[in-house]
């Protein structure tokens, strides 16, 4: 069995952050340490949980520095060969941990393994769209569209961040899509075809219903991706014709908000990406 630590950011979640460690307790394969990093909550997280639990190490950022910030210092904070993410809004099933393990002995060589997730909103299970499918199916270019990839389910091996670097820390939202893009562009990327991390929506904090228009910070890294030596012309291409779709829709939401300069700018890029898309060979 591989050595595993585990990485969990938290932001005043107390209540969150103890369900989520529980599901890490009652693993069948104990990971060989946890990392939670207290991103300025106030109060901060309490130190009995580090005697709770074992193994915990507690790390303090002095003000709530962001998600990608604290995921980092977390990940740079372990001391294990595999690293294993979690969200403290979410908990994993028992023998999360074990099955990626078992995966990894029938296919060595692969550096980084995620898993099919159940969503829960008020107790209530809820079917996911069918486009989230977690396929390896023209992953990367499906993932171009939308975050495929649930970071609660990601188990990566150390040399991926020598390889590819860390999440980008000036994206205060959408920095797993930048990571995952980066990442499929880069390696191959293993699936333990079961739900294994329930996720819970409806909560009070969640980013992804307290930011408007999040396709602004995938248009970032969109563009940046753009970028990346590995990107064939094709990619590009596929590329483009996203950025065009995004540019669109966020110029109709913008001009909805009567943030017309906004508008005008991403109408402005849709155009520029429109003609660096014609110039492409069909």
């Amino acid at each position: 069995m591989v050595q595993i630590s585990v990485v969990i950011p938290v932001f005043n979640r107390p209540e969150l952050l103890c369900r989520a460690l529980e599901s890490v307790a009652r693993q069948t394969l104990s990971p060989y340490e946890i990392v939670v990093v207290d991103d300025g909550s106030s109060p901060p997280v309490d130190e009995k949980q580090s005697r709770i639990y074992p193994g915990i190490k507690i790390v303090r950022n002095e003000n709530n520095s962001g998600v990608a910030t604290a995921r980092n210092r977390g990940i740079k904070c372990t001391s294990s060969e595999w690293i294993a993410l979690l969200d403290s809004d979410d908990e994993w099933e028992s023998s999360k941990l074990e099955k990626q393990s078992k995966y990894l002995q029938r296919f060595p060589n692969i550096r980084a393994i995620h898993t099919d997730e159940k969503w829960l909103r008020n107790n209530n299970e809820v079917k996911p769209p069918a486009y989230l499918n977690k396929s390896n199916h023209l992953l990367w270019e499906r993932s171009l569209k939308h975050c495929l990839i649930c970071p609660s389910s990601i188990l990566l091996h150390r040399s991926i961040f020598d390889a590819i670097g860390f999440f980008d820390e000036s994206l205060s939202v959408c920095e797993d899509y930048d990571f995952w893009l980066r990442l499929l562009l880069h390696k191959e990327i293993g699936l333990v075809d079961e739900k294994l991390v329930i996720k819970h929506g409806g909560h009070i904090g969640q980013l992804s219903t307290t930011t408007w228009g999040m396709d602004r910070y995938r248009l970032i890294a969109l563009e940046k991706i753009l970028l990346n030596p590995l990107l064939s012309l094709k990619h590009k291409h596929l590329v483009h014709q996203v950025l065009i779709e995004k540019c669109t829709i966020l110029a109709q939401g913008s001009e909805k908000r009567q943030k017309l300069k906004e508008a005008e700018t991403y109408r402005k890029m849709s155009e520029k990406y429109s003609a660096l898309l014609n110039k492409k060979p069909t």
